[in-house]
């Protein structure tokens, strides 16, 4: 038996893209033009200049460890709650109906406010779940959030900009937004699971924005125009940011919301650190306001917390019991 295997990662295919000109404000255009580039084509971008500490990434990545590490007794204290908040053991996501489940176990939180507080006013959000066994989770998991959902600000106004659209066109509803970040651990995978088997299964992002800390050992691949899989290999000192099904579909797919999946072939653990943007729930998903009341659009309007709420049945288990 064999893993499902993937070509090797051509630098061609997902550009690297350094959006500090965009964070400092001394060419956004210039930046937004290349977000734009790159997401009418595969969807996924490598970013540099991206402004999360190194500091901040070592200690979620510490923290996200110890927690895995951790006696499944321990973790279940965090179980996952009926708002998609806490641990989501292996088995518990399956991303199409006739796949194997998952291999990947992941510890899912999302926004809060300065006080710790969460509005209840979603299905999806809710009080994250903290451990007692780590105290210092919160604070690298926060900073780490907060690092993240600013440079997915940044990136939702290069992608304005790039659609000759005002830079804060899907930005004016985020107070309250439904982002939710979440560490995901992949054990090592045998190669006699089969080519059938992965990390996690072949799908697109639910959401608006994924923007994803790989660590150094590998294991993404994308599935390019052709159907081919290619290798995404993590690069030194980047992120890798892909479109997700609303940006897609609030571009008129414009904007590609592009497969892919994790095959652990490393014999080792792997740890990404995942941040997945998206507005407040009553946002209006809309092809005609960026192209006119008269146009068109492939799929009707529909708000950012429905769209989420129905994709989220279909893909985790605990949703369906």
């Amino acid at each position: 038996m064999n893993y499902a295997r993937a070509k090797r990662y051509a630098d061609d295919l997902i550009p690297v893209i350094d959006i500090s000109p965009l964070r400092d404000g001394s060419d956004p255009v210039a930046v937004g033009e290349a977000l734009h580039a790159a997401s009418t084509g595969l969807g996924f971008i490598y970013i540099k200049g991206h402004g999360i500490a190194d500091e901040a990434i070592e200690a979620a990545r510490e923290t996200a460890l110890a927690f895995f590490r951790s006696d499944p007794s321990l973790k279940d204290s965090v179980k996952i709650s009926a708002r998609h908040r806490g641990w989501l053991a292996q088995g518990g996501a399956k991303m199409q109906d006739d796949a194997k489940s998952d291999l990947k176990e992941s510890f899912i939180w999302g926004y809060q406010d300065t006080e710790g507080c969460v509005p209840e006013d979603h299905a999806l959000r809710g009080p994250n779940l903290w451990p007692d066994f780590l105290p210092g989770m919160q604070a690298s998991a926060m900073a780490y959030f907060d690092g993240a959902h600013d440079v997915a600000h940044h990136l939702m106004r290069g992608f304005a900009l790039g659609l000759g659209l005002e830079q804060d066109f899907f930005l004016r509803s985020c107070a309250q937004p439904l982002s939710r970040a979440s560490f995901v651990y992949y054990p090592p995978q045998s190669e006699d699971m089969g080519s059938e088997q992965f990390g996690v299964g072949p799908h697109t992002d639910f959401g608006v924005l994924t923007v994803l800390c790989q660590d150094s050992v590998g294991g993404l691949q994308v599935q390019d125009v052709n159907g081919d899989w290619i290798e995404a290999p993590p690069i030194e000192g980047t992120l890798i940011v892909n479109v997700g099904d609303l940006l897609a579909r609030w571009t008129d797919h414009a904007y590609n919301s592009t497969p892919h999946r994790v095959v652990n072939s490393s014999g080792k653990e792997r740890l990404s650190l995942v941040l997945a943007f998206d507005p407040d729930p009553e946002t209006m998903i809309d092809a005609r306001e960026i192209y006119g009341r008269e146009h068109q659009a492939k799929e009707e309007p529909t708000t950012c917390g429905d769209y989420l709420v129905w994709r989220f049945a279909k893909a985790f288990s605990y949703r369906k019991a």
